[in-house]
């Protein structure tokens, strides 16, 4: 399965350079050489990569000019899910394994909507919720309660006016 680990924001230099903005907590280990990653279709080879202010510099293996990589900007960045072996804490959990989740009310069980994306803050990530309102939701241990995989759920106490 093919997850979405960045999206191709542009260029740089003249060379195929292409800057990612990642959406995963293990960029070196997913962008290291030799990795393969899938941008609309193609699958690419991983030859080097660099950080540069805050963007995720790949280049790939057979890529010298950038005329052979401009049709990727504004492109999903993907990777097989199993491609890298990532060891995750207790309560640390992959995008992929949220987004879509359906978001419930502690009190009283009653759903709110599902996680359609998430995005990282510096503090902690926000999930965004989407029902009959959109919701943001921090994912932090006073609103989170629980989180059930097996059953597709998430558990929240929200903070007050946080639903308002």
């Amino acid at each position: 399965m093919l997850i979405t680990v960045g999206r191709v924001a542009g260029f740089h230099g003249v060379r195929g350079e292409v800057r990612v903005l990642s959406d995963s907590d293990f960029t070196s280990e997913r962008f290291a050489a030799g990795n393969e990653i899938t941008i609309n279709g193609e699958t690419w080879i991983i030859d080097s990569y660099r950080t540069h202010k805050n963007f995720h510099l790949l280049k790939f293996y057979g890529i010298d000019n950038l005329n052979q990589v401009e049709h990727l900007k504004n492109s999903d960045v993907m990777q097989d899910m199993n491609a890298v072996d990532i060891e995750l804490e207790e309560n640390e959990f992959h995008y992929w394994q949220i987004i879509g989740l359906k978001v419930k009310l502690q009190e009283n069980m009653e759903t709110i909507g599902e996680v359609s994306e998430i995005f990282q803050t510096g503090a902690n990530d926000v999930w965004v919720v989407q029902g009959e309102r959109e919701h943001l939701i921090p994912y932090i241990a006073e609103v989170v309660k629980a989180v059930d995989l097996e059953s597709g759920s998430v558990i929240i106490d929200p903070m007050e006016g946080m639903l308002e």
